[in-house]
This record gives C-alpha cells, structure tokens and sequence, in this order.
C-alpha cells in the first residue's frame, strides 16, 4: 500500500471520529450560557451541562477560554436550557472532592464522548456551579 493511500485511510479515520464523536456529544443534552464581556456585549456559548442537588453545573475545560474569563470577570450570566432562560449567578468550585464529583456527574451523563473530550480538549477544568438569581 503507498503511503499517500495510508494517509488517506488515516485522515478518514480521524474525520470519522471527530464526526462521531460531535454527534454523540450532540445527542445528550446541550445547554447556551450568555455571558457579558467588559462592555456589556453577550456573547453565547454552548456546552454540556449536568444537575447536583438541584442546581445546575457547567465545565470550563480549560483556563484561558474566553466565555470562562467573562465569566470570572461578571458571573452574572444567562442560562438556557431546554428553551428556557433563567438568569444566573456563577460560583467556581475549587474544592478538589466536589470536582470530583461534577466529572463524575458529566462522565455518568455524557460517556465515553465525556472521557474523549476529556483526553482530547480539556486540561484542568474548572467546574462552575450556576445559582439562580
């Protein structure tokens, strides 16, 4: 087999992963988070989302990422979720048991595409309790 046929064989194997694995991350629930930059401007994310004792939480998978910054900067935020708005305070959580337990929560809600993202994109995830206001 030649090499340019290999690679092809390679790159379509990687296409199909990354489509597989967008499609099941698509399949489970997918909520928007509106955060507010310095000057007031919306700016909508979508992510994955699960509940512990009654509140919602999300995942910043890695520091630096700019909705997370927006976030630390104005915790003030707008959730939808299943077409329903509700505006929100944020609370990051350091405590290393209870980031446990929210991996463990998208980990038993999300699967294996949790686990895969989770090699693949996310590198000490700040987990982020979402309070209603």
């Amino acid at each position: 087999m030649s090499i340019r046929r290999l690679a092809s064989i390679a790159l379509s194997g990687l296409f199909l992963l990354a489509l597989g694995t967008w499609l099941a991350g698509e399949r489970t629930e997918v909520a928007e988070l509106r955060t507010f930059d310095a000057a007031g401007l919306p700016h909508d994310t979508k992510l994955w989302i699960v509940d512990k004792d009654g509140r919602p939480w999300v995942r910043i998978a890695r520091p630096g990422r700019s909705w997370g910054e927006q976030l630390r900067a104005n915790p003030e935020a707008e959730l939808t979720r299943g077409g329903v708005t509700t505006l929100c305070r944020a609370v990051f959580v350091t405590d290393e048991a209870e980031r446990r337990a929210i991996d463990r929560a998208f980990a038993a809600k999300y699967g294996w595409v949790d686990g895969w993202y989770g090699l693949v994109l996310r590198r000490d995830a700040v987990p982020v309790r979402l309070d209603p206001r």
